[in-house]
């Protein structure tokens, strides 16, 4: 049968699959429009799960936020290219949206449902990998930041003895800052005391191992070791590094700097990072 022009373009713009692939599906379903969507629907689906299992390793992160909760997300797929369509970044940040509206803390079906959608109109193995969200109490501040390649997001949570200074400039420019700073630096740990024992003590192993080569006291070589490991730990520690804006003084040294000038006690709540895939 023929079949109009404006029926394929019609059945393109409500899938998003092509033209030659619209008007074969409106043939095979005999110019039934509802059919042929069905149709097409079948064939994504059944195209997403013929590449199941082939890896996901592009995608991007996603962070929405409110003055008091931030949603983040992981959205992956096969392809840079695909990472990098609109229609995709689209998802992404509809997902973050609904959960943030709804009130959602980790990936649901509704969520899932809406990349299964895009997937069998791209026909490419796409996920939602995980989700999270942060809620703010009344004396804490939500910052985030999402780097221009969308690979890496960081959201930090400020908190202060004087609820009033959260409004304050100050306080929001230092509160992205750190969320620049733990995109550009990737801490492992937040402070010295989150470090599993068990690394310090690897840790240590390696620089007592280094320090017995040196001819000196073993006091010295002790002093040696502990000096070490205090760098160390200053280059994996959020609180402990050099700041990114100001690296005569630590992110620590700073957050106090930036109190004392409000005349408040400011402290960190939250540090959330992550980086695709990671």
């Amino acid at each position: 049968m023929e079949i109009k022009a404006s029926d394929v373009k019609a059945l393109r713009e409500k899938t998003g699959a092509g033209m030659m692939e619209c008007k074969k599906a409106l043939q095979e379903c005999n110019g039934d429009a509802k059919e042929a969507e069905k149709y097409l629907k079948e064939k994504g689906l059944a195209a997403v799960e013929k590449r199941a299992n082939r890896a996901t390793s592009e995608g991007i992160i996603v962070i929405k936020t409110t003055a008091s909760k931030a949603v983040m997300a992981e959205l992956t797929c096969e392809t840079d290219f695909v990472a990098k369509n609109a229609d995709f970044i689209a998802v992404g940040d509809k997902i973050a949206e609904t959960a943030l509206e709804k009130g959602y803390t980790d990936v649901q079906q509704e969520l899932s449902d809406m990349v299964l959608d895009l997937a069998t109109r791209v026909r490419e193995n796409m996920g939602l990998r995980r989700l999270t969200a942060v809620q703010a109490a009344g004396d804490e501040y939500i910052a985030h930041y999402v780097h221009s390649d969308k690979k890496t997001g960081a959201v930090v949570v400020l908190k202060s003895d004087k609820p009033d200074v959260l409004a304050d400039k100050a306080l929001q420019e230092f509160a992205y800052d750190c969320c620049l700073h733990a995109a550009a630096f990737n801490p492992l740990y937040v402070g010295k005391d989150d470090v599993d024992q068990v690394y310090i003590d690897e840790q240590l192993e390696v620089f007592r191992g280094q320090a017995a080569e040196l001819d000196k006291p073993a006091n010295v070589k002790e002093g040696i070791v502990k000096g070490k490991l205090n760098k160390h730990l200053a280059e994996i520690c959020f609180l402990e590094q050099a700041f990114v804006k100001d690296d005569k003084v630590s992110v620590a040294a700073k957050m106090a700097e930036v109190g004392k000038q409000l005349g408040a006690k400011i402290s960190l709540s939250k540090l959330i990072l992550w980086q695709l895939g990671q």
